[in-house]
Formats: structure tokens, C-alpha cells, sequence
């Protein structure tokens, strides 16, 4: 099964809410490291946790990042944040959230730091 990736560039793309298990196939399409835009519990009991989700994404050898945020709400730690962590994590960089529209658009304002 092949993930519905949206990539921006060559470095960097955006997904919808993952689980443990699909992080093999975010390997196999050569991403070096994710980042988790969504808060723990966001969408009830049955989200996978950012633990769970980071455990598994190390065992893998990928590197990860938990950068939580509230759509809607990103506060300018947030947006600097994102854009060191995009400067410093090995690309290619995948991040999630609920839909992929919070980490594009976080992506977006984060490109806009000097």
C-alpha cells in the first residue's frame, strides 16, 4: 500500500495521521526523518501516541521530532521551532498531523524564518 505522501519538495512532505505501522513504507520511500504536528489524544483513545509512534520510527533508524500544535493556533516558537528543525533534521523530512494541512501550513510559515 503506498502512502497518499503530498510532497512539497524533494526534501519534504506531508501526511495525514499515521500509525506504527506504516512507518516502514515512510522508509521505503526514502524518508530520514518525521516529525508528529499532533498532539497526543487529539482524536480520542484510538490515535496512536506520539511514544508509540516515536519508538518505532527509532527502531527504524529514522530520526523524529514531536512538535505539537493546535490548527489554527501556532505560536512563534512553534513556527521557529519547525524551521530549525528543518534546517537540521536529514531530509528527506516527512510530517503528520490529523489531515497534513497543519504541518503544510506550519511548513509554509516556517519558511518564511531567516
Amino acid at each position: 500500500m503506498s502512502l497518499p505522501i503530498a510532497c512539497h519538495t524533494d526534501h519534504f512532505g506531508t501526511l495525514g495521521q499515521i500509525d506504527p505501522s506504516h512507518l516502514a513504507e515512510i522508509v521505503k520511500q526514502g524518508y530520514k526523518s518525521v516529525i508528529n504536528n499532533r498532539p497526543d489524544f487529539e482524536g480520542g483513545p484510538s490515535q496512536p501516541t506520539n511514544a508509540e509512534i516515536q519508538a518505532q520510527a527509532e527502531a527504524l533508524g529514522l530520526n523524529y521530532a514531536f512538535l505539537p500544535v493546535i490548527p489554527g493556533a501556532f505560536t512563534p516558537d512553534q513556527v521557529v521551532e519547525m524551521a530549525r528543525l528543518l534546517k537540521t533534521m536529514p531530509g528527506p523530512i516527512l510530517a503528520f498531523c490529523r489531515s497534513g494541512a497543519r504541518s503544510t501550513n506550519l511548513y509554509h510559515m516556517a519558511l518564511q524564518v531567516r
